[in-house]
């Protein structure tokens, strides 16, 4: 569990410089050049990344159980899921109304994607690894709303052939995400 814990707080403390002193992190990228930040931010990023992995496998195989999910939560939050896939698709695809909306989808993509795995998984780790996500995704959404209120930030307001683009996108990837890729990268299928 130290795996998992030093993990979370490697990775989304490197994800937290913005949203806890966004000062410092432009001094520091302007300081090392962009492209050295980017590459430290990366590095340290994947290590956190790789840590959360390792120490998830290793917490799951003597797993300390607080609850046991009905299995309905389970399509729940396959359900959930599927929102989540298309927020985040609408952090990247240009012009969609979602984003201009949300403003930061990809924090709203997290805080589904976290609460609907504490839905489906009751033990230890799942609380640390979903409950972390979940809380980090909720203060950063919150403070860059924030910013942008007190910044008088104006999205450009987005067209339907971006919002197209963007749940078509979102579901394919949910789609290729659920049938295969969480199996064989999770060792867990989320399909009944």
């Amino acid at each position: 569990m130290l795996i998992l814990i030093a993990g979370l707080l490697i990775f989304l403390g490197v994800h937290s410089i913005n949203i806890a002193a966004p000062a410092r992190r432009h001094a520091l990228a302007e300081s090392l050049g962009a492209t050295k930040w980017k590459l430290i931010y990366s590095v340290v990023s994947l290590l956190g990344l790789l840590l959360i992995i390792n120490g998830y496998a290793a917490a799951r195989m003597s797993p300390t159980w607080l609850w046991m999910p009905p299995t309905g939560l389970r399509h729940l939050a396959l359900l959930l899921t599927v929102p989540a896939f298309i927020l985040l698709v609408a952090a990247y695809v240009p012009g969609n109304r979602i984003k201009a909306k949300l403003g930061h989808p990809m924090y709203v993509a997290v805080k589904i994607w976290a609460f609907a795995h504490l839905l489906a998984n009751g033990s230890a780790a799942d609380v640390l690894l979903f409950g972390s996500f979940l809380i980090w995704a909720v203060a950063g959404f919150a403070v860059s709303r924030r910013r942008d209120r007190v910044a008088g930030i104006q999205r450009p307001a987005g067209t339907a052939k971006g919002d197209i683009t963007t749940v078509v996108i979102g579901l394919v990837s949910w789609a290729v995400f659920a049938m295969f890729l969480h199996t064989a990268l999770i060792g867990v299928s989320p399909l009944p």
